[in-house]
């Protein structure tokens, strides 16, 4: 499939013993800093587009800096970054991290997006600095609501947006308690000290939450020592945590945690929908909820896709996808094993091409006991020879190669590159005999199927080719944090106008537009998802035949039959993450649905004239 991107990873370290304590105990004061890049590099899948890094140093005196930022763009991001650190290894000798990796889907790249982002001031409890995983629905709302209260942001973009309303609370926080110890007769450095241990984070995010919309992760380090991260309340996005003596760790996936601090699966603990993990200046840590929990909508695609397959439970799932598809595949190929070859599109869907085979495999031991069974006689050797010998054919048909720099090429030979993404292992089929079955996660947008896969995987001249998504019909965009926002490159939606304006039911169409524009011009609280009702008419069986042929190239000798998992089988795989808005349209948030509506009403506008 063509890569997606996803907004974006985050790793935070808070050092539980005083500095001296780890060059004791592992020759370095640097050993929080060299976990920090453990955590980064492994959920390096997360960020291909830049990464950033803030520390605090808890005891600095009065004139030496505190707080430092290091930040590049690029793959090759965290190393740079860690390089850039070899050089001032004295200033990152610090007891709290913060890191972040960015994978953009606002269109939006350059050093100036890369968090963290950060606030400066004076008094050290003012300076912030956060970082996020997370695309809110509703920035144009916040940036009005901070605007109208005479704030002036110097950039719009969602995370520069959060730091300014984050931080003028913060300052109003900070107000408050001055003026509480001014009360109490405190001066100089005993007012400072007292803010600093009075303030608390979590009054903060609780007043400035509540006009969040989407799906986030956010994380915040305050220069006087302070941190955070809260999670949104449908918990459309993740995070986990763990904590022992000598540090707390929070990151976006579980097994990075486990690897890097040989941490037992039981005590990493995943930070619940709507709620913050705090920390003060003296480590003491606590569990907040920042809001109440709305119907969980923990985002599937972390489980297909994003986050990394050596977690245990994501393994299991991505092999129960594969595995539940065994009945339709079988149905495809006429149940004739023999002469299908079975494999994967690299690499994201080999765990699921694995559970495809072990339900292949049950499928062909039962097929072999009644086989035997039905001999009605004592088997000789050549019959048991014969039947134990069938087998599922499995092979490593497509190769992902390396990937080809196209930017010097244009038009047609830039798409002609292009093709050559993969390559196949010759020979490993029957040409004109054998079935190919070739399992990918998703198809999206189905363009790399298309422009690359088919095309090269029609060179085996196999009798049939069947390509099986995991996953079901991506049929909506998606707001909360992965590319997927154009709803009119989505293969599904397209497949369906298309088949809406052969059948002469365009009425349908306009139907969905009027009442979608009248909601919006109209809003009275009430969100209705009429863009399903272009789907309503058809099968999802006649929906994957149409994305079939629109995905078959021209000159293709192969017939090309593309099957999907179904939303029970999607539910049933993974049942802790039932966020599936992509594929059903039930967008946990008002937000969500708003763009919706916004991006079909613009869709209908330049195609139609209704």
């Amino acid at each position: 499939m063509e890569p997606l991107k996803h907004e974006c990873g985050v790793a935070m370290v808070r050092l539980l013993k005083p500095l001296d304590y780890y060059q004791k105990k592992y020759g370095t004061k640097l050993w929080g800093l060299n976990k920090m890049y453990l955590l980064m590099e492994k959920q390096h899948n997360r960020g291909q587009e830049g990464a950033g890094l803030a520390c605090v140093k808890l005891n600095a005196q009065p004139g030496e800096e505190y707080m430092f930022r290091e930040r590049a763009t690029g793959t090759g991001a965290i190393t740079e970054i860690f390089q850039n650190i070899s050089e001032r290894n004295e200033d990152f000798a610090a007891e709290l991290y913060m890191g972040h990796l960015r994978y953009s889907t606002t269109g939006k790249s350059g050093l100036t997006y890369i968090h963290p982002f950060l606030r400066r001031n004076n008094w050290r409890v003012k300076n912030l600095a956060i970082c996020g995983n997370f695309n809110l629905t509703n920035v144009d709302e916040v940036f009005a609501n901070i605007a109208a209260e005479g704030q002036h942001p110097r950039r719009y973009a969602d995370t520069y947006i959060l730091l300014e309303q984050l931080g003028h609370q913060l300052d109003c926080e900070v107000e408050q308690l001055y003026n509480q110890c001014k009360e109490e007769a405190l001066e100089g450095l005993n007012i400072t000290r007292a803010i600093e241990e009075r303030i608390d984070l979590t009054e903060v995010l609780k007043k400035m939450s509540r006009t969040w919309d989407g799906g986030y992760v956010i994380c915040g380090v305050t220069g006087s020592g302070d941190s955070f991260a809260v999670r949104d309340p449908w918990g459309v996005r993740t995070a986990f945590w763990y904590k022992n003596d000598e540090a707390m760790v929070l990151a976006s996936e579980r097994p990075v945690i486990q690897t890097i601090f040989e941490a037992p699966l039981e005590e990493i603990h995943e930070l619940q929908p709507g709620q913050a993990l705090s920390i003060k200046r003296n480590g003491k840590m606590r569990l907040v909820e920042i809001n109440r929990p709305k119907v969980c909508s923990a985002c599937s695609f972390e489980r297909i896709y994003f986050s990394r397959g050596s977690d245990k439970d994501i393994y299991r799932e991505r092999k129960m996808l594969g595995k539940q598809l065994v009945p339709q595949i079988l149905k495809a190929v006429d149940f004739d094993v023999e002469h299908t070859v079975f494999s994967f599109i690299p690499n994201t869907a080999e765990v699921a091409f694995y559970g495809m085979l072990e339900g292949l495999d049950e499928y062909l031991n039962e097929r072999k006991v009644k086989l035997i069974e039905a001999l009605g006689h004592e088997p000789n050797h050549a019959e048991l020879e014969r039947i134990l010998s069938m087998r599922i054919r499995s092979e490593k048909v497509a190769i992902k190669d390396i990937k080809l720099r196209t930017f010097i090429a244009e038009g047609n030979t830039r798409n002609d590159l292009a093709t050559h993404v993969y390559d196949i292992t010759y020979g490993c089929l029957q040409p004109g005999i054998d079935n190919l079955v070739i399992i990918d996660d998703s198809i999206v947008r189905g363009t790399t199927l298309k422009q690359s896969i088919i095309r090269i995987l029609d060179r085996l001249q196999p009798k049939k080719m069947f390509i099986i998504s995991s996953s079901p019909q991506v049929r909506y965009p998606d707001y909360y944090g992965i590319d997927m926002a154009n709803l009119e490159q989505l293969i599904a939606f397209h497949a369906t106008i298309s088949l809406l304006e052969e059948r002469n039911m365009k009425n349908i169409i306009e139907y969905a537009y009027r009442n979608a524009k009248l909601q919006e011009e109209h809003y009275d609280g009430r969100l209705v998802n009429y863009v399903k009702e272009l789907y309503a008419p058809f099968t999802d069986e006649e929906i994957a035949e149409r994305i079939s042929v629109l995905l078959t190239p021209e000159n293709i000798r192969t017939k090309v039959q593309i099957v999907y998992q179904d939303l029970e089988g999607l539910h049933n795989a993974c049942p802790r993450h039932q966020g599936d808005w992509y594929f059903s349209g039930n967008y946990p948030t008002d937000g969500g649905l708003h763009l919706l509506n916004k991006a079909f009403i613009e869709f209908i506008d330049k195609k139609y004239q209704f």
